[in-house]
C-alpha cells in the first residue's frame, strides 16, 4: 500500500488532474493521496496560496476583497469547468471562503491559517469528486477526521505524537482516500498549517501513520539532480539518496522535498520515491536509509543566499564560562534563529538569515552584545552565501574537503568560512553572495 503525494504544479489545471487520476488509478496499491494547492499553470502565473496570502492580508487590513476572492474561486471554476464537474461545488468553496472571512476577521493569525489551508482542502474536495465521476470509489478525508492533530502555532504546526494511532484507522476504510495537505487541527479544534511547502510533510505523516510500504512525492522533475540545474546545465540525475543526506540538501537549498518532511518516514523506515508526474514512467529518485557510497562518497552540492555572519572577537574568551550560551541568549530574547556558529579560541561566529535583523533589531543585538559581553569586537559580514557538500560516504574518502579547497582557488571564489559537522555527512563553505554560482560550477566539475 502506497501513500501518493502531489505538488502544486501537479495538480495546477484540468489537464494535471486527468494525469494525476492517471497514476493513482493505474496502481491499486495507491490508496491514499494527499494534494496541495493549485500551483502556477504558467510561468507568470501566482500560485494559488499566494492569492490567499494577498486575499487575507485585504481582509486583515480592512481594504476591499472581493476581487481577490473572486480571482480565487476562478481557479477552481477553471478545473471544475474543464473536468466537467458539477457547479455545485463551486457554491460550496465560495461558501466556505466567506465564512473563513467573517470568522476570523478579528484574528490576524487564524485567518491567514484558515485562508491558506482552503487551498489544499478545496482542491483534495474537487479531487475526490473527479475520481468519483471516473467511476471510482474516492473520499474527501478532512484532515481533523483523518486523526491529524497538531501543535496550536500558527504557520509552524507540529505534529502531535497521538496522531498516527489516529491514522492508522484509515487502513479500515476503502476506496480511495484524497487528504489535503499542509494544515491539521489543534486540539481547541482550530486550522493551523505548517510550515510553506508543508504539503509534504502532511504526506510523510500519512505514510507513516498508515503504515505505507512506499510513500511516492509527485513533482515536476524525473529526479532529484545533484545540484541545482538553472546553475548547472543537466547535471547527473541521483537514483538514491540516503534520509541525512536528503534532509541536508533540503535544508541548504534544495526545493525538491521540504526539510520537515523525512522525520516521520525516516522514524519508520519508510523508503520514499520522488517521481515526476508529466513523466511517471521514469524511475525518479529513492530515499531509503542506506546507500552504496563507493562510487559516488558525495551525493550532491546545494546552495542558498541570504544569510549574514555576527563576528565577535574577545581576548581569553575561551577561558570565559558560557560566554557562548549567554551570546546565544541575546539571540534568543530577539526571537532569532541561528544556522552556524563557527568559533576559534578568541572569537565567534553565528550564522543566520539576514532578514532576521530587520529593523531596529540588528542596533539592539549589536548593543547588548558589547554591554553584556564586554567583548573587543563585533561586526556584521553581510551578503553571504552558504554552500553545503553533502554526502555520506565523504567520512571514508580521503581529500573531499582538498579538492573543495583546491576547486574554489581555480574558481578564484574567496573562501569565508568552513565548518563540518561532527557526522561528516556535509561540509558547509560560506562565500560572497556574488561568486556562488561560479563556486558551485567549481565544485560539480570536481566531484561529478
Amino acid at each position: 500500500m502506497k501513500v501518493v503525494k502531489f505538488g502544486g504544479s501537479s495538480v495546477a489545471n484540468a489537464q494535471q488532474f486527468q494525469k494525476v487520476a492517471h497514476i493513482v488509478t493505474s496502481d491499486e496499491a495507491r490508496k491514499f493521496v494527499v494534494v496541495s494547492a493549485p500551483g502556477k499553470r504558467c510561468k507568470d502565473d501566482t500560485k494559488m496560496t499566494d492569492l490567499l496570502i494577498t486575499l487575507a492580508k485585504k481582509v486583515m487590513e480592512d481594504e476591499l476583497y472581493e476581487g481577490v476572492l473572486a480571482q480565487v474561486v476562478a481557479r477552481y471554476d477553471e478545473i471544475v469547468t474543464d473536468l466537467h464537474l458539477s457547479r455545485d461545488i463551486l457554491d460550496v468553496i465560495s461558501a466556505n471562503l466567506q465564512q473563513m472571512i467573517d470568522t476570523y476577521r478579528d484574528q490576524p493569525e487564524r485567518l491567514l491559517d484558515a485562508l491558506k489551508a482552503s487551498g489544499e482542502d478545496n482542491n483534495a474536495k474537487l479531487m475526490a469528486h473527479y475520481f468519483r465521476q471516473l467511476g471510482y470509489e474516492a473520499h474527501y478525508v478532512n484532515p481533523k477526521d483523518a486523526g491529524i492533530f497538531v501543535t496550536d502555532e500558527p504557520g509552524n504546526a507540529q505534529i502531535l505524537p497521538e496522531s498516527y494511532d489516529q491514522l492508522a484507522r484509515l487502513n479500515e476504510r476503502s476506496g480511495i482516500l484524497v487528504i489535503p495537505g499542509f494544515f491539521g487541527y489543534s486540539r481547541s479544534g482550530h486550522i493551523v498549517t505548517f510550515p510553506r511547502g508543508g504539503s509534504d510533510i502532511t504526506g510523510s505523516i500519512v505514510a507513516a501513520g498508515v503504515g505505507a510500504e512506499l510513500y511516492e512525492n509527485f513533482t515536476d522533475v524525473d529526479s532529484i539532480y545533484c545540484v541545482n540545474p538553472s546553475i548547472v546545465e543537466h547535471p547527473c540525475q541521483l537514483k538514491e539518496l540516503t534520509y541525512r543526506e536528503m534532509r541536508e540538501l533540503s535544508y541548504a537549498g534544495f526545493s525538491v522535498f521540504h526539510d520537515e518532511a523525512l522525520e516521520p518516514v525516516y522514524r519508520r523506515g519508510i523508503p520514499v520515491c520522488v517521481k515526476n508526474t508529466n513523466n511517471p514512467e521514469a524511475p525518479g529518485t529513492m530515499i531509503v536509509a542506506t546507500r552504496d557510497h563507493r562510487e559516488r562518497p558525495v551525493a550532491g552540492i546545494a546552495s542558498d543566499t541570504g544569510f549574514c555572519s555576527i563576528n565577535v572577537s574577545k581576548y581569553l574568551m575561551n577561558r570565559e564560562i558560557g560566554f557562548g550560551r549567554r551570546l546565544l541568549q541575546i539571540l534568543e530574547d530577539e526571537g532569532i534563529s541561528y544556522e552556524h556558529t563557527p568559533s576559534g579560541i578568541d572569537n565567534m561566529s553565528v550564522i543566520l538569515r539576514e532578514e532576521q535583523l530587520a529593523g531596529d533589531i540588528e542596533r539592539r543585538v549589536l548593543e547588548r552584545i558589547v554591554k553584556e559581553l564586554r567583548v573587543d569586537e563585533v561586526s556584521i559580514e553581510r551578503d553571504l552565501a552558504l554552500i553545503m557538500v553533502v554526502g555520506e560516504g565523504m567520512e571514508r574518502s580521503v581529500g573531499i574537503a582538498a579538492k573543495a579547497t583546491a576547486a574554489f582557488a581555480r574558481a578564484n571564489v574567496n573562501i569565508e568560512m568552513i565548518n563540518q559537522g561532527s557526522s561528516e555527512v556535509s561540509m558547509m563553505f560560506g562565500v560572497k553572495a556574488d561568486a556562488v554560482e561560479r563556486a558551485v560550477r567549481a565544485l560539480y566539475d570536481v566531484y561529478f
